[in-house]
């Protein structure tokens, strides 16, 4: 005999277990767009002037500092549709959002057309992040 109160649970549960890939892979695919469509190819013009504003960083270096930082952001991408580590990797998504944030704001904020746009956003899928982090935890606890 099957308990009512159980079967129901398991339905949560395998519901939760969507909702947590679809949200992992929607952070994932803005790592990926960022990073690799914005960075590396084919590149976004407001992206090179913003880091081209980074101060110290010779103009000959802003094309590979672009590629690294893409690459980096799509590895990132990788990391977080593994849902390994879930809350390591919300911690670093949240520090180099955070990070990429204020040296843009700092030190090329003319380059930037809504700083309040760009502020609501990001703490929007920051939020998003750690939702992704905490669901994952909770299954990998399971």
């Amino acid at each position: 005999m099957s308990c009512p109160a159980k079967s129901q649970g398991r339905h949560v549960v395998q519901g939760q277990r969507g909702l947590g890939g679809a949200a992992r892979g929607a952070v994932a695919l803005v790592w990926f767009y960022e990073g690799w469509w914005c960075k590396v190819w084919p590149g976004r013009a407001d992206q090179r002037a913003i880091v081209g504003d980074v101060p110290f960083l010779a103009a000959r270096a802003v094309t590979t500092a672009l590629v690294v930082i893409g690459l980096a952001e799509v590895v990132l991408g990788l990391w977080v549709l593994s849902g390994r580590r879930a809350r390591a990797a919300a911690f670093v998504q949240t520090v180099l959002v955070s990070g990429f944030n204020a040296g843009g704001l700092l030190f090329s904020r003319g380059q930037i057309d809504e700083p309040g746009r760009l502020l609501t956003q990001n703490l929007a899928f920051v939020a998003l992040v750690w939702l992704v982090a905490e669901t994952s935890a909770k299954a990998a606890a399971r």
